[in-house]
């Protein structure tokens, strides 16, 4: 019983180094022909959201740009000139507080302030599409001011 345990545990060994050596071929990325290990290929959504960032912040019950929301916005304007093909929907959040009509119109600013940045900053007029969410889609569930303090928020959504 043993020995059987033995060859069953040696077959299943050699089966699994087979699939680990057959996973390693032809993978672009550590082939040397990818963008690198960690690192997101040009021009893509991983790209956008891991090297320039997607996503803008605001305080509380403002429609206005924070230093850090300029430089956010900076970077993304850069990108989206370099990389013309690429559609945005700029997406206006605000937190759960207020009413959700008044959380649309805070959204609906939110948005028309980064689209309106963008503009100024050289991008094309068709590359970007707004709408607001007002309160609707949180992106931290919850109650407080950590999970308020994320969902104050315009997202760049990558469309192509």
């Amino acid at each position: 019983m043993r020995r059987l345990a033995g060859f069953r545990f040696a077959a299943l060994a050699c089966c699994v180094l087979a699939l680990a050596a057959c996973s390693k071929k032809n993978n672009p990325i550590e082939d040397g022909d990818g963008p690198g290990i960690g690192k997101a290929a040009p021009g893509s959504v991983q790209e956008f959201q891991t090297e320039v960032g997607d996503t803008v912040y605001y305080l509380v019950d403002q429609s206005s740009l924070t230093p850090e929301g300029q430089e956010t916005l900076r970077k993304q304007a850069a990108w989206l000139q370099q990389y013309s093909a690429v559609t945005i929907q700029v997406e206006g959040h605000a937190d759960e507080r207020g009413s959700r009509e008044y959380n649309i119109g805070l959204g609906e600013r939110r948005a028309q302030t980064v689209r309106r940045a963008m503009l100024a900053k050289g991008v094309a007029e068709g590359q970007m599409t707004t709408v607001s969410y007002g309160e609707e889609r949180p992106a931290v569930p919850g109650h407080d001011e950590a999970a308020y303090d994320q969902n104050r928020r315009v997202e760049l959504v990558y469309a192509q």
